[in-house]
């Protein structure tokens, strides 16, 4: 077996803060020809051994939770990400999602629409969900949790064009997951939208990106000599499960046991729904007996997820056990990119589980976390440079995501 430079946490870490510059021109070169979306949101948990993305949302919610010094220094990158979409873009118009009655979600929405605005553009919220409008009523009137007014209209396509409050939209950031697909045809569509369409979560699977990330990672570590476990959990991937009908289970309950054959003692495995979302068709085990002993209820929540969706391709995940802590609670990382670049985000932390659990689940709290001023041997912004390293590369293996689809 090849010794590795980099074989320990710590010696990562180092590595890590005093070669960022480097690492970052390294990023950069391998990102340049690919799609990335205009933003995306990544957590990561770190534990005593490693550091490991464990999701990656393409049409983030919650930039309410991000700290308002970064939001300002965002600012720069949001104007020339949307001027790389159209440089005479005057009109940006936001689709939102259809689950319009999430007041917090509102508020992620008007900061979102603020942070566009302060470039210099007129912002329209809009979708083509005509179910959240009236027969009549052609606006939805909305107030969010902290009491901000909302106004989405519904848009039509007309010669190639999207209009919605009689506007001209010159081009458009996606934060509609499409776990419901929207009812358009997109190829009619001639103005840029970003992230694409065409890869919402009905086509989207944690699998792909996982497989993706893993290969980034391969080819970062090899380039720089590291042992790439110390970036990345371990996964399986499932297909043909029906919690339903208790069919593969067999099957998956055997991948949870050989994962947990490569991992410590004591460990324990994520088993997610690959098309899950907002922390949906996620249970935590210990052996593949608990999958063959799940009762009606936990099969009934790993069945089916948001609007319906059917899961029956599974990710089986490695536990990473978070060492970090919020008010003695177990806590993980949120980072914010915008077309790659970390921006800041935030610590979601849990009273509710512990420190193996899923902690994008009922009891979460957010705390700020300002991440605006890395800087090369900065030691104590070390941590910081590490959580955007990887969610940069969360976001490139996103990006040959949406290649793959395009």
């Amino acid at each position: 077996m090849v010794s590795k430079l980099i074989e320990t946490k710590e010696q990562l870490e180092e590595f890590i803060c005093h070669r960022w510059n480097e690492i970052n021109t390294y990023l950069e070169n391998i990102s340049k020809d690919l799609p990335i979306p205009f933003y995306s949101s990544v957590d990561i948990r770190e534990s005593k051994n490693k550091y490991a993305p464990v999701d990656h949302n393409m049409y983030p919610a919650g930039f309410n939770n991000v700290c308002a010094i970064d939001l300002r220094s965002a600012v720069p990158v949001i104007k020339e990400t949307i001027m790389k979409m159209n440089a005479n873009a005057k009109i940006v118009g936001i689709i939102p999602e259809s689950n319009t009655k999430n007041l917090f979600y509102l508020d992620h929405i008007h900061t979102l629409s603020n942070l566009v605005k302060s470039i210099g553009v007129d912002v329209v919220l809009y979708t083509f969900d005509s179910n959240i409008f009236t027969e009549t009523e052609k606006e939805l009137n909305l107030t969010s949790n902290s009491g901000h007014p909302i106004t989405i209209y519904q848009a039509e396509i007309k010669n190639g064009q999207v209009i919605a409050n009689g506007k001209q939209i010159d081009a458009t950031i996606m934060n509609h997951d499409q776990s419901n697909p929207l009812p358009v045809n997109w190829g009619e569509v001639q103005s840029p939208i970003s992230p694409s369409p065409l890869i919402g979560w009905f086509r989207r699977q944690k699998n792909i990106h996982f497989f993706y990330y893993q290969k980034v990672i391969d080819q970062f570590c090899k380039h720089f000599e590291i042992d790439s476990n110390l970036l990345q959990a371990k996964f399986r991937a499932v297909e043909n499960v029906d919690f339903e009908t208790k069919e593969g289970l067999e099957p998956l309950a055997n991948e949870v046991n050989a994962l947990l054959k490569e991992l410590p003692e004591n460990a324990k495995v994520f088993v997610k729904a690959s098309q899950g979302t907002y922390g949906m068709g996620i249970s935590v085990v210990s052996n593949g007996e608990e999958i063959l002993n799940m009762n009606r209820k936990t099969r009934n929540k790993m069945d089916v997820g948001k609007n319906a969706i059917k899961f029956t391709s599974v990710l089986v995940q490695e536990g990473v056990e978070t060492i970090l802590k919020y008010d003695n609670s177990p806590a993980e990382i949120t980072i914010y990119l915008v077309d790659g670049k970390c921006i800041g985000g935030f610590m979601r932390a849990n009273s509710e589980r512990d420190s193996m659990g899923n902690l994008n689940s009922k009891g979460m709290v957010f705390r700020k976390l300002c991440m605006s001023d890395i800087a090369q041997d900065d030691d104590h912004k070390c941590k910081e440079a590490i959580y955007s390293i990887i969610a940069r590369m969360s976001t490139i293996a996103a990006a040959h995501e949406i290649k793959e689809v395009l």
